[in-house]
């Protein structure tokens, strides 16, 4: 029992903290080193499993059998039903070389995770690109499902813009990395043609879901930005700085079809924040306009006219049709299955 009347060291709080420091840090590491050990089993399990039925024609039956005998053998070990086991035959044939998943963004994920990306990707390089967000991004396993769903990898960088020209060749690519096509706005409580003081409404009022769409490293300033122009009043709809590339990105909102007034508005709004806000020690300003809809031939005309650096992007309220939107499992369900 503590004394009520310690008196404690002055260096005290400084001490408590790197304890605790110390004492997360191994537990990370020990969690770590476990998982490790884990996915090295499993992954060793499962080329076993995928040596044999090249070599001798194993069928499912096998499998299942070896699932069983398994079960019985270890009544308390979960992740080995049959299921489980072909997932592990999978990961050995999508990472055939032992060390290479461990050399990977993959080898650092739970295997809640890996199954997933084995489940509902194709091609390895969707696999890799996702298990190297999902860790640099720190990815539940909810949230990589929900990335993937989504289709992050094919909306990132996809939408049309004239960064190439108007920006220096590496710092184009950059640019060209945080915007979107279509970004998918299914967390507003909308539909249809919403008007656009309603949309920017909606989008500032749940900005963490906003600012998760948008991507890593968006940190929102502000809506209707005001700037003062001899007199003349004029207002950003939404104004964000990008921490990772260190400058602002004006984002202007559209509900209807792309105009080509509409690149002119957003190339004066760009070129103000550059004017006004903008710090030497900052990249260019980049405007992204938000629209309806767009006829890639106008956008393209709009763009090649304007030597500002912007990108024109669509929105969407449903990730997915809705017949497919239906019959996808959630995290929960995939999990749930690999154990029965």
């Amino acid at each position: 029992m503590v004394p009520p009347n310690l008196v404690l060291p002055e260096n005290y709080p400084e001490l408590l903290q790197s304890l605790k420091f110390q004492i997360r840090n191994a537990q990370f590491q020990a969690q770590r080193a476990v998982n490790t050990g884990l996915i090295r089993l499993y992954w060793s399990i499962g080329n076993t499993i995928l040596i044999q039925q090249e070599r001798d024609g194993w069928g499912s039956g096998v499998v299942a059998r070896l699932a069983a005998d398994l079960q019985k053998e270890f009544p308390g070990m979960t992740g080995i039903s049959r299921s489980s086991l072909n997932y592990m035959r999978a990961m050995a044939a999508s990472w055939p070389e032992g060390d290479s998943i461990f050399q990977q963004a993959a080898g650092k994920l739970p295997w809640g995770h890996i199954m997933i990306l084995i489940d509902k990707l194709e091609d390895q390089p969707s696999r890799n690109w996702y298990a190297a967000e999902a860790v640099t991004r720190g990815w539940s396993r909810n949230m990589l499902l929900n990335q993937i769903k989504n289709k992050t990898l094919e909306r990132s960088g996809a939408a049309p813009s004239n960064f190439e020209s108007s920006l220096d060749r590496a710092d184009s690519e950059l640019a060209q990395q945080i915007a979107k096509d279509p970004y998918v706005f299914d967390f507003l409580d909308l539909r249809g043609e919403a008007a656009e003081r309603e949309l920017e409404r909606a989008l500032t009022g749940r900005i963490s879901e906003t600012l998760h769409e948008l991507g890593q490293g968006f940190a929102f300033v502000g809506r209707q930005v005001h700037f003062d122009v001899g007199g003349d009043d004029f207002y950003l709809d939404l104004l964000f700085f990008h921490i990772e590339q260190a400058r602002y990105v004006v984002i202007e909102l559209k509900t209807g079809k792309f105009e080509p007034g509409y690149a002119g508005q957003l190339g004066f709004y760009t070129a103000l924040v550059d004017d006004r806000l903008r710090l030497e020690a900052h990249a260019p300003t980049v405007g992204i306009l938000v629209c309806g809809s767009r006829n890639d031939h106008t956008v393209r005309y709009s763009l090649g006219r304007t030597d500002s650096p912007m990108a024109v992007s669509t929105y969407t309220y449903e990730s997915l049709p809705p017949n497919e939107k239906s019959a996808l499992p959630d995290a929960d369900a995939i999990a749930a299955a690999l154990d029965a």
